[in-house]
């Protein structure tokens, strides 16, 4: 097995490094709501039983409402990390994977551990009847990128023609709700697309995460997974909260967003991407901004192959803002 991925959320480890209490540093290396929505009540029977078909089932007819999926229920799965792990299972064999990149490095990790030859491709025209997987991230991590509906369909259109999947991971769909292909994996046939819960309502300790395919493809994954995937906890909740307000949630993760961007546009540095949850940043001493930002207590993201690169998530609240900001004035770089 391959190396692990270093990613965001380290807050521990950069702690014993730099110093400090765990619970003073400001997070900012993740792409996750900095501020978790409240919980709703949760039946005691949730916690004290196996989550009977009835809580399955609600949570799916609230996930099919939520992500539109046109008839869809999607599956319920312990965090898209776990379905991502059973990729190999699923890819055709003998054939290569593409993944539109640079993206999250867990599908290469994962599919190369297995066996399969990974290509790294920029776009669809870098793509071959070869390709039995192409994995898109949409909208995009780090870099924010988005591809239009209609370019996804094209690309899974090319895709059953020789007999291959598209996989679709909308983890950061939640505040671009029309980017989404959720609605077109019924009539597809060969389109499969994971949605993140805990990034958009700030629960990610929460692990879940819903599958939108074709029903061969879903009771293939539940077979894999086993049976009581998901905790009860997490069904009841996830149904509450995707039945609820989430136009307050949105307004909240753009606020933030807001003065992030304030404070980052302050310092003079040069945005080049991201989405609602982060922001990507390109600086030529991307290595030392970090570091020096981890001096003050702070967290960011940095990557191996992008030197250049930062990403920054965004601060529960206008200290927060305000702290990133004073830390940055305070550089000498």
């Amino acid at each position: 097995m391959s190396a692990p991925i270093v990613h965001g959320g380290g807050i521990t480890e950069a702690a014993a490094r730099y110093g400090g209490r765990p619970e003073d540093w400001l997070d900012l290396s993740t792409g996750i709501n900095p501020c978790p929505v409240a919980l709703p009540a949760v039946p005691e029977r949730a916690w004290h039983r196996l989550p009977d078909r009835q809580t399955v089932d609600d949570a799916r007819s609230a996930a099919a409402d939520y992500y539109r999926t046109n008839g869809v229920l999607p599956l319920p799965v312990p965090g898209t990390q776990s379905v991502i792990q059973l990729l190999p299972r699923l890819a055709p064999a003998n054939r290569h994977v593409a993944i539109f990149g640079p993206t999250y490095g867990e599908y290469a990790r994962v599919l190369e551990a297995a066996g399969f030859a990974v290509d790294r491709v920029a776009d669809a025209d870098a793509l071959t009847a070869e390709h039995g997987l192409v994995i898109v991230v949409n909208p995009n991590n780090p870099t924010g990128r988005a591809l239009a509906p209609a370019e996804l369909l094209a690309i899974a259109a090319r895709q059953k023609a020789s007999g291959g999947l598209l996989l679709v991971d909308e983890a950061f769909g939640d505040l671009e709700p029309q980017l989404s292909v959720a609605g077109h994996a019924s009539g597809q046939g060969n389109l499969i697309v994971f949605r993140s819960f805990g990034k958009f309502f700030g629960l990610a300790g929460l692990r879940l995460g819903f599958v939108v395919a074709t029903e061969p493809v879903l009771a293939s994954f539940a077979d894999w997974l086993g049976p009581w995937a998901v905790s009860g906890p997490a069904l009841t909740i996830s149904k509450a909260l995707m039945q609820g307000d989430t136009k307050a949630i949105a307004a909240g993760i753009l606020e933030r967003r807001a003065g992030l961007d304030a404070a980052l546009d302050g310092a003079g540095l040069n945005r080049i991407g991201g989405t609602g949850l982060f922001v990507l940043v390109e600086h030529p001493r991307a290595a030392l901004l970090q570091e020096r930002l981890c001096e003050a207590h702070i967290l960011t993201r940095k990557f191996d192959y992008a030197p250049t690169w930062l990403r920054v998530g965004l601060a529960p609240d206008a200290a927060g803002d305000r702290r990133l900001a004073d830390a940055l004035a305070r550089m000498e770089l």
